[in-house]
């Protein structure tokens, strides 16, 4: 058990269903915190009996709160503030529950331009764990390519590396043959950033002669990381590991030396639902991360992340408990125009619903520009009675959308599980 965060084994390896019932115990004052002390939620969740969220179920009727949502309050919030004054309400949209001073040591800015604050608390997003899970351990230096300025990815890790008791070198992006120079006469035991300047640095350093034996793990994110590249890695002697975190939720997911998906952070309720709903799929099913976090200080709600992923199956082989992910499977966001005129995935949903024999809807675009054909595919129950349902399902695909489209029905498990809810299929040459 080397490679895990020594302070919370405990948490990690307990029964599934006593992390279950601990995390939703503490759901009920966490949703409760929010709608008092932030001025969004206090909004989004009006009139929501708090102590009535106890399970899965009964949080899934609660809101999905999306990044544009947060956006969008964000400015509005902003336009509406004094020209000369910055205000806490108006910097966060109403979303964070501290404000400037002594328990807010820094503000980040992600593109959008959406602002995150970050409160004091020790390993405030909680990288600690999927460190540990990289191999790195107290007394190690880590070399920190993560950038330390605008955006909080630096801030990130080096507050999780503290906690686990590890030195940091705050080393950044760019600069590449100093960076090489740095780690060969500081010799880190690993490095944490992107995947791809860790092999721009290993190329650079392979140019130049200077061998770097002391680099043998990292634990990167910010882009994907596929085997090819991870073998790679390990070509040249390091072992990398992947970690999922955003700048609004902190750790979401964690690589371990097992290699079989991404394991579930402690400290987050993770969901997985139809893109543009917050209806959860089946496992296994790709669908939307909607994240809750158990962060006092800005306390997000059924937070859609706009990702793809799918649960896997079981435990993970390490003796962690929590459930696993798949990793990133792709956007979620697949508005797309059609016609003059945009169709969401909501609207999707909105059209099978109607339906009590409609099992999954998936809506292709065809044809080429200016010439766009819209067919819905439906699963449908094996008894469901076709007669007149095809008439059904059209009649709604033109309430719903305005547009006319056609229906195709398939037989349950016949549609791809990819998350796709509409699939543009149109050429475009």
């Amino acid at each position: 058990m080397s490679d895990f965060y020594s302070k919370l084994i405990a948490a990690e390896t307990r029964p599934h269903a006593d992390r279950e019932r601990v995390q939703f115990q503490a759901l009920a004052p966490q949703i409760q915190h929010a709608q008092q002390n932030s001025a969004a939620f206090a909004e989004i969740l009006m009139g929501v009996d708090t102590a009535a969220v106890t399970s899965r179920a009964a949080l899934a009727h609660l809101p999905v709160t999306r990044k544009t949502e947060l956006l969008d309050r964000q400015k509005a919030a902003r336009a509406l503030s004094s020209k000369s004054e910055s205000k806490n309400d108006a910097v966060f949209g109403g979303f964070s529950a501290i404000g400037f001073g002594a328990n807010m040591l820094r503000v980040f800015a992600s593109p959008g331009t959406i602002y995150e604050p970050e409160g004091k608390q020790t390993d405030y997003w909680r990288s600690a764990r999927a460190l540990a899970a990289a191999g790195f351990k107290a007394g190690d230096l880590i070399h920190n390519c993560y950038s330390y300025h605008f955006t909080p990815a630096g801030a990130m890790m080096e507050s999780g590396a503290h906690a686990l008791g590890c030195t940091v070198f705050p080393a950044g992006t760019g600069q590449t043959e100093q960076q090489v120079q740095v780690m060969a006469e500081l010799k880190p035991a690993g490095y944490v950033g992107t995947p791809s300047f860790l092999k721009i640095i290993l190329e650079k350093a392979a140019e130049m002669g200077v061998a770097l034996p002391s680099v043998t793990k990292a634990l990167v994110s910010g882009e994907a990381c596929p085997p090819s590249l991870r073998d790679w890695f390990a070509e040249r002697g390091v072992t990398a590991y992947q970690c999922y975190a955003t700048a609004d939720l902190g750790l979401i997911a964690y690589e371990t030396s097992a290699r079989e998906g991404l394991v579930i952070d402690e400290g987050v309720i993770v969901e997985i639902v139809t893109p543009g709903t917050g209806d959860p799929v089946a496992e296994g099913e790709v669908g939307e991360l909607v994240v809750t976090t158990f962060n006092t200080d800005y306390p997000l709600i059924r937070f859609g992340t706009g990702d793809l992923s799918a649960v896997l199956a079981g435990n993970c082989p390490t003796g962690r408990t929590n459930t696993r992910i798949k990793g990133w499977m792709g956007r979620a966001d697949q508005t797309t125009k059609i016609r003059g005129m945009f169709v969401h995935p909501s609207q999707v949903a909105t059209i099978a619903k109607r339906f009590p024999e409609v099992v999954k809807a998936r809506l292709v675009v065809s044809g080429v520009m200016a010439d766009d054909r819209m067919t819905l595919q439906v699963e449908t129950t094996k008894h469901a009675e076709t007669e007149g349902l095809l008439e059904k399902i059209s009649e709604a695909i033109r309430d719903v959308t305005k547009l006319r489209g056609t229906v195709a029905l398939f037989a349950p498990g016949s549609l791809p599980n990819d998350g796709r809810v509409i699939e543009d299929a149109r050429s475009y040459k």
